[in-house]
């Protein structure tokens, strides 16, 4: 039976009050996406790693870390010893990710491995053996709020087919960008399975009831 992943990202929640916003949607998510920007390799800035270290620690989910900063070899085991589930690093940010795929290993934290809408997949398909999740980029990394862009399925379903044919255990395939009630079935259909959703969720009424809903859509999937 296929599993399903919805991993709200707090980027578009009020950073004022995380803890309370982080409690709202504890109880439906599976994991807390935590985007991490330098204003290097994208032009925004996020969380330091100071003020990430204490999201991980009060977070009652698993924290799913997205880094979005160039040469994440220099500070990937930080963020793993500070107790991230998940630390995923993109392609494009550094010259050895053999190198960053070992450290995050080395230091217990599951690996994940992160491309631009405009990166092919056959530039990491020799690494799906040795990462635990794919994150394929449906919009543009940098800002949240951007339109899901449908033209990143066909990558989605690329990378199904291939890891389909791997041994167990494959790599998750999550999606990340404009994941909202409207565009899940598509992703899902395509063959993601880990949704980091952030304005569609933190942006309604109850942060809850709309993983719910996203998660009752999944359910209409898998029964297809």
């Amino acid at each position: 039976m296929q599993e399903w992943r919805i991993c709200p990202s707090i980027l578009n929640a009020d950073l004022n009050n995380l803890e309370s916003e982080i409690l709202k949607v504890s109880s439906v998510s599976e994991y807390l996406h935590l985007d991490i920007m330098d204003n290097n390799f994208v032009p925004n800035i996020t969380f330091d790693i100071e003020r990430s270290e204490e999201i991980i620690g009060f977070s009652p989910l698993p924290v799913d870390v997205h880094l979005m900063i160039s040469e994440p070899e220099l500070t990937v085991a930080r963020y793993c010893q500070a107790g991230a589930a998940s630390v995923t690093f993109h392609w494009e940010a550094t010259a050895s990710a053999e190198l960053v795929i070992e450290r995050i290993q080395e230091n217990g934290s599951r690996v994940g491995l992160a491309i631009k809408p405009k990166t092919p997949l056959t530039e990491v398909s020799h690494l799906l053996s040795k990462i635990d999740m794919l994150l394929i980029m449906t919009v543009e990394p940098g800002f949240g709020g951007q339109s899901f862009m449908t033209e990143m399925m066909p990558k989605v379903s690329s990378a199904r087919t291939i890891i389909d044919l791997m041994p167990a255990p494959r790599p998750w395939i999550q999606v990340d960008g404009g994941i909202s009630l409207a565009t899940i079935e598509t992703a899902a259909n395509a063959g993601a399975d880990t949704f980091v959703a952030g304005s569609a969720v933190f942006k309604a009424p109850i942060p809850a009831q709309m993983i719910l809903d996203m998660k009752k859509v999944l359910e209409s999937v898998r029964l297809g």
